[in-house]
């Protein structure tokens, strides 16, 4: 694994976060290396004799790793190369293009270590979805309510890693109407490519829990619902034509170009065009 260390950044450290909250340590589960991670980390070393640098090296992470030979890491749920193959050839788009979407707009890693899909939960859609089903989000607020039910996004009450699930379990749970459970599960994103669960009927799936229950099969299913969103939204000629800037506003929302997502897309794209 890649040494990592306060101000890292990428899937290694959202990997090292996994691993140190399995162990009790409370880490905000993230792609960033931080000052929670590195105390943590500099405690891990201090109890298993290490030398406390907060540097995840090689000693570091066999030491972790020995602390938790009970994880599975499902690597059968992993996209391979024949995957992205039989996805460019079902849409009929270029291979590169499919590895540069890949690569830019998956999250990376679709599973958490216990085997369930990443998911990231929105208390706005949470309320959003509860009013189309003519449920007032009012009568369910409450003082336990306020990190997941609100009516304006905001990114305050984000937990990342399995803890996401805490709180789309929490709010599941705020009535035995089943229109409440199926307005948080559709106020979830999830899988590689963080897909919305509200986007169940559109893609093609006849239930929440039919959408919900393929997310968790592989990261194949991600990728599926991935190629369905963009068919539903009209992106694949987008794709087709390296309209990078035409996809990215589809796919990503008027933010894309603050966030340089065409640009990162294109850059993408030639690594792979060889």
């Amino acid at each position: 694994m890649k040494t990592l260390k306060y101000k890292s950044r990428g899937n290694e450290v959202f990997t090292l976060e996994e691993l140190l909250l399995e162990m009790g340590y409370e880490v905000y589960i993230s792609n960033y290396f931080g000052k929670d991670t590195d105390a943590a980390v500099r405690d891990f070393q201090l109890k298993n004799d290490l030398v406390v640098d907060g540097i995840v090296g090689p000693k570091t992470w066999a030491k972790i790793y020995e602390q938790q030979q009970r994880v599975t890491f499902f690597n059968d749920k992993f996209l391979s190369e024949k995957d992205l193959q039989e996805f460019s050839k079902k849409y009929q788009l270029e291979l590169a293009t499919v590895k540069a979407v890949n690569e830019v707009e998956s999250s990376g890693k679709g599973f958490l270590l216990d085997g369930r899909p990443r998911i990231l939960f929105e208390g706005h859609i949470f309320w959003k979805q509860l009013q189309k089903k003519a449920i007032d989000p009012n009568e369910l607020l409450s003082e336990k309510t306020d990190n997941i039910l609100y009516p304006q996004w905001t990114k305050k009450y984000y937990e990342g890693g399995k803890q996401e699930y805490d709180r789309l379990e929490k709010a599941a749970g705020l009535s035995d109407n089943d229109h409440v459970h199926d307005a948080a599960y559709e106020a979830a994103s999830y899988g590689s490519f963080q897909i919305m669960g509200f986007h169940w009927k559109s893609l093609g799936y006849p239930t929440i829990d039919s959408f919900v229950a393929h997310m968790y099969t592989h990261e194949k299913a991600h990728l599926d619902a991935f190629g369905k969103f963009c068919e539903a939204n009209h992106l694949l000629n987008h794709l087709r034509n390296k309209d990078w800037a035409a996809f990215a506003k589809g796919y990503n929302g008027s933010g894309y170009a603050k966030n340089k997502y065409d640009l990162k897309l294109a850059k993408a794209y030639h690594k792979y065009h060889q």
